[in-house]
């Protein structure tokens, strides 16, 4: 099955009115911002690096063998850019990074996942908490992630690391 891109919507958290009950807000509920046939799911953080072009392939083959969804995740560079207006204090300004697109492309292209059915999810944030939240929401049944190479890795600390630590669900890192 072909993939599909799923941008998450920003006001995901916005409260839903049940139009029958008797007082309109007294039922509110959050919406539920993903697609129920992914529930259950493998979720994958994918920025196009080798790590995660290995990570991919493995979420790809245990989503095949269980039979489930997988949910592709790329976690978009939001650069806070500085913008110096006159004697003003600086104001940081949101660059918005098109990879996504571009990796939405390249997924949508390739044969390999042509085996399993796939979405793919653009978060802006910190990568640990947006693969959590996404984990969560889809209530995957693993996240898999890519190690972290170089020299930010060991001073900042690995993503990999770092979501093993505080994730609900089970990390695998794939070397």
């Amino acid at each position: 099955m072909a993939g599909q891109e799923f941008f998450d919507p920003a006001d995901r958290k916005r409260p839903v009115v049940d139009p029958t009950a008797s007082e309109p807000f007294a039922a509110e509920e959050t919406r539920q911002s993903c697609d129920p046939a992914f529930k259950h799911g493998v979720v994958v953080g994918f920025d196009g690096s080798t790590s995660s072009e290995r990570a991919l392939a493995y979420a790809i083959g245990m989503a095949h063998r269980s039979g489930s969804g997988l949910i592709i995740v790329h976690v978009a560079n939001r650069l806070p850019t500085t913008v110096w207006a006159g004697c003003e204090p600086p104001v940081f300004v949101d660059v918005p990074d098109h990879r996504t697109e571009v990796l939405g492309l390249e997924l949508a292209c390739a044969d390999y996942l042509a085996e399993v059915s796939w979405i793919l999810v653009e978060r802006g944030g910190d990568i640990c908490h947006e693969l959590e939240e996404v984990g969560r929401e889809y209530e995957a049944d693993a996240i898999v992630v890519g190690s972290t190479h170089g020299i930010v890795g060991r001073i900042f600390g690995s993503v990999a690391g770092r979501l093993a630590k505080r994730a609900q669900r089970p990390v695998i890192v794939i070397p």
